[in-house]
């Protein structure tokens, strides 16, 4: 099953994991979440990840959550721009355009 927001899934993983008040998160390795991860962890959001490999071919990014006094230090996480909402339709239903010359 391919996943169309990977980014959005991250952030959920996160969010619920600090809602449950969980040392630890795991989420499917890839190389933007990686990213997304080290900007995280150089900003202090999170303590740390780390790739491991679940079975070849396979690796898994578990990411280590931060607390300050028992709170999360992520308060809110949002995804800001979403993958867009795709309509598809065949060519024959489209409305013709007509250049008109002035």
């Amino acid at each position: 099953m391919s996943m169309t927001d990977p980014l959005g899934d991250l952030l959920t993983r996160i969010r619920n994991g600090q809602a449950a008040h969980k040392p630890v998160v795991q989420s499917p390795a890839s190389k933007i979440r990686a990213n997304v991860l080290e900007v995280l962890q150089r900003e202090g959001y999170i303590r740390g990840y780390s790739r491991e490999e679940v079975r070849p071919g396979v690796a898994e990014l578990k990411i280590e959550l931060k607390y300050v006094d028992g709170e999360p230090v992520i308060r809110e996480i949002t995804r800001v721009s979403k993958p867009i909402c795709r309509a598809f339709t065949m060519v024959s239903a489209l409305p013709s355009c007509r250049r008109r010359e002035a």
